[in-house]
C-alpha cells in the first residue's frame, strides 16, 4: 500500500528556504533538516532531497538541475517513441517488400 503523501511546491519551497535560513542555528544541515521536517510533518530524508534538488537548481550542488531532469525525460520518451515507430516501419516495408516479390513470381 503506498502511504507517500504530497506536498504542495509551496510548502516544499517553504520547508526548503526554512532549512537554508536556520543551518547556521543548528551544528549542521541535517540537524536543522530533522527539525524542520518535523515541524512541517515529512521524513528528514524527504526534506533532504528537497534540499538537495534546490542546491542542483541554484548551481551550488553538482548534478542536473530540475529544467534539465525534465527536459532529459522527454528527450529519452521521444526517442522511445521514435524507435517504435521505425521498428514498426522496418516491419512494414519488410511485409511489402515480401508480398511484391511473392506477386512477382506468380
Amino acid at each position: 500500500m503506498n502511504n507517500s503523501k504530497r506536498y504542495s511546491p509551496e510548502v516544499r519551497e517553504r520547508a526548503v528556504r526554512m532549512v537554508f535560513e536556520h543551518q547556521g542555528e543548528h551544528e549542521s544541515q541535517w540537524a536543522a533538516m530533522n527539525s524542520i521536517a518535523s515541524k512541517i510533518g515529512c521524513t528528514a530524508e524527504t526534506l533532504r532531497k528537497w534540499v538537495r534538488q534546490a542546491e542542483r537548481d541554484q548551481g551550488i550542488r553538482g548534478g542536473l538541475s530540475s529544467t534539465e531532469r525534465d527536459r532529459l525525460k522527454e528527450l529519452e520518451r521521444d526517442n522511445r517513441e521514435l524507435k517504435r515507430a521505425n521498428e514498426i516501419l522496418r516491419k512494414a516495408a519488410a511485409f511489402f517488400a515480401q508480398a511484391e516479390l511473392d506477386r512477382r513470381v506468380k
